[in-house]
C-alpha cells in the first residue's frame, strides 16, 4: 500500500496520534546562542537564539531526541522541525537562503526516527511541517493604504515551493500546512505543493490545520471556519483540522462544527491551556487528556495531538485515552456547489447567475474604487450572493479588490473574476482567500489550452466559468450545445478535473 492507503487503513480502525509541541520542548532544553550557532554559524552577523529550525543543522541530535520521545509516547505521525523554514520566516535571522537545506535536514532527521520506530505491525509517518510565515497576504498593515501588503502571493508561493521541495527530498510522507491564520497564505502553500507534486508526478497526502483567533471561530484574516474549509477543498486534503488557538475545552464547539462539515478526516491539536504571566502553559497531561476525551466521546476526530505547551507526557496520556474510543466516520454529504468569501455560500447546482452591475464595472474602470466598493456592498445588502467583477484591466481589478476586500460586508461574499485576459484572471485569484469563480474559458484554442486553463484556475481554488465555444465558434443550436457540453465533461473526466469546479455559460446571464 502507498502512504495514503496506509493512512486511510489506520484512520478507519483507530484514532491516529500526532506528536506535540516542538518549540515548547526545545525551550525546556535551555539552549543558548552558542547552541543555535554551532561551529557552522559562529561568525553569523545576526543573533540566532530562538531559530529552532536551525538546530536541524547545528544540533540534529537534540531534534532527533525530541522526535524519539514523542514516538516513545505513542505518536504515529511526527512533525518535522520546519515550522519556520520558509525563506520569509528565516529572513528574520538573515538565513533566507537556507530554506531548502534546513527543510531537507528537518525531514531527514524526522524520517530517521520514524523509520527506526516503524515495525511491520505499526508504521510511523513523517509530516513535513509548513508554517504560516509571520506575514499575511490578506491582512492590511495600513488601512489608509489598501494597496499595501506585507507580502504578495508570488513571494509566498516561491518561498513555500522551496520549503516543500526540501521536505519532500528529505523524506516527508505527508505535507502538513498548519496554524493557518490567513487562508490566502495557505492557498499559496497549497498551490506550491500542487505544482511540485505535478512536476514529480507523485501523490503525497496533505493535512491542513487552521488556528482560530476569536471566540466566534474566525481566522485572523476574518474568514469563518466553514468558509475556510470550502476554500481549501480543491486540493482534496487527507485531513483538515484546528490547532493552537486555545485549550481543548474552548476548541470543542469548533471541532464539533468541523467534524460535521468536513468531507475528509478531521484533526485537532490544541494548546495545553493558556499561558500564564511567565509564558508557561499550565494544563498538565492528565487534565489536558481529560479535556480532549470529550472529542473521543463524540467521535469528532481522526487525528489528535498537542500544540503549544505540550510535551511527550501530554501525548502519552492522550494516546492512552484514545485507545478506548472509535475514530470519526466521514459523513456522506449531499452534492452541493460551494463557494466562499469570509462566509460560505452553497447552491444545489451550477445555476448561479451573478448579476453584472454596469455601475460597478464603470466605477472600477474609471478608477473610482471606493465608490465601486460601496456599490458592491449595496449589491450584497440587496441579496446578491456572488459579485461578478467584469474587466480586462489588471491594474483596475487589483486596485478594486484591495478596497473591496478591506470591507468585511463586501468580502463576506464570493467573487467571480470575469475577464477575457487570463493574466487578469490570475491576478484576481491571487487576491482571493475564498473560493470564487474565474473565466471565461473555452475550447476556442483547442483542448490542451482549455484543460491547462481549467487546471490552473482549479489550483487557485476557484471554479472555472466555461463558455460553449469551440474551434468552430459559439454553439448556437441546442444540439450543438449538447454535443459541446458532453465533450467538455468528457475532457474534464479524462484530466481529473472535478465537475464541481465548473460553472457553465448557460447558467449565467
Amino acid at each position: 500500500m502507498n502512504i495514503r492507503e496506509q493512512l486511510n487503513s489506520i484512520a478507519e480502525e483507530r484514532i491516529i496520534i500526532l506528536d506535540g509541541g516542538v518549540g515548547s520542548t526545545i525551550q525546556a532544553l535551555n539552549l543558548r546562542e552558542d547552541d543555535f550557532r554551532g561551529s557552522e554559524f559562529a561568525n553569523h552577523t545576526s543573533p540566532l537564539e530562538g531559530c529552532n529550525d536551525l538546530l536541524c543543522l547545528t544540533r540534529p541530535g537534540a531534534i532527533g531526541a525530541i522526535h524519539d520521545a514523542y514516538l516513545e509516547a505513542g505518536a504515529d505521525i511526527i512533525e518535522t522541525c520546519s515550522f519556520n523554514s520558509t525563506s520569509i520566516s528565516l529572513s528574520d535571522y538573515g538565513l533566507s537562503e537556507l530554506s531548502y537545506e534546513i527543510s531537507k535536514a528537518a525531514a531527514q532527521i524526522t524520517r530517521k526516527s520514524t523509520d527506526r520506530y516503524s515495525t511491520d505491525l505499526r508504521r510511523r509517518f513523517t509530516a513535513g511541517s509548513i508554517g504560516p510565515t509571520p506575514k499575511g497576504a490578506s491582512l492590511y498593515p495600513d488601512i489608509n493604504n489598501p494597496g499595501k501588503r506585507s507580502i504578495t502571493w508570488d513571494e509566498l508561493e516561491a518561498a513555500y515551493y522551496d520549503n516543500a521541495r526540501g521536505l519532500l527530498d528529505g523524506g516527508a510522507d505527508i505535507f502538513l500546512v498548519e496554524t493557518v491564520f490567513d487562508t490566502l497564505n495557505a492557498k499559496a502553500a497549497l498551490f506550491a505543493i500542487s505544482r511540485l507534486l505535478e512536476e514529480r508526478q507523485i501523490d503525497v497526502p496533505v493535512m491542513i490545520s487552521a488556528t482560530l483567533s476569536s471566540d466566534a471561530g474566525r481566522l485572523l484574516s476574518g474568514q469563518n471556519l466553514e468558509a475556510f474549509c470550502i476554500s481549501v477543498q480543491h486540493v482534496k486534503p487527507w485531513s483538515i483540522g484546528i490547532n493552537c488557538s486555545t485549550n481543548a475545552l474552548k476548541l470543542f464547539p469548533f471541532v464539533q462544527m468541523l467534524s460535521d462539515i468536513a468531507p475528509c478526516y478531521v484533526s485537532a491539536y490544541p494548546n495545553a491551556g493558556a499561558p500564564n504571566k511567565f509564558g508557561r502553559y499550565e494544563e498538565m497531561p492528565e487534565e489536558m487528556s481529560s479535556n480532549v476525551e470529550s472529542y473521543f466521546k463524540e467521535e469528532l476526530v481522526n487525528v489528535i495531538g498537542g500544540c503549544c505547551g505540550t510535551n511527550p507526557a501530554h501525548i502519552a496520556k492522550i494516546a492512552e485515552k484514545a485507545q478506548g474510543y472509535k475514530p470519526r466516520k466521514i459523513k456522506s454529504k449531499q452534492k452541493r456547489f460551494s463557494f466562499s468569501g469570509l462566509e460560505q455560500y452553497y447552491t444545489a447546482d451550477n445555476v448561479i447567475n451573478p448579476e453584472t452591475n454596469e455601475d460597478l464595472i464603470q466605477a472600477i474602470n474609471e478608477g473610482e474604487y471606493e465608490d465601486a466598493a460601496d456599490i458592491a456592498r449595496d449589491m450584497i445588502d440587496d441579496g446578491q450572493a456572488i459579485l461578478n467583477i467584469k474587466t480586462d484591466d489588471e491594474k483596475a481589478l487589483s486596485a478594486f479588490l484591495d478596497y473591496a476586500l478591506l470591507n468585511p460586508y463586501v468580502s463576506k461574499a464570493p467573487f467571480m473574476i470575469n475577464s477575457t485576459d487570463f493574466n487578469v484572471l490570475q491576478a484576481g485569484l491571487k487576491r482571493l482567500q475564498g473560493r470564487g469563480i474565474a473565466g471565461p474559458v473555452n475550447l476556442k484554442d483547442g483542448e490542451i489550452e482549455f484543460i491547462k486553463k481549467v487546471q490552473i484556475i482549479q489550483r487557485y481554488g476557484a471554479a472555472a466559468y466555461v463558455t460553449l465555444v469551440d474551434e468552430n465558434g459559439a454553439a448556437e443550436t441546442e444540439e450543438q450545445k449538447s454535443e459541446l457540453l458532453e465533450r467538455v465533461y468528457q475532457l474534464l473526466k479524462e484530466n481529473n478535473c472535478s465537475e464541481e469546479n465548473i460553472i457553465l455559460e448557460h447558467c449565467l446571464d
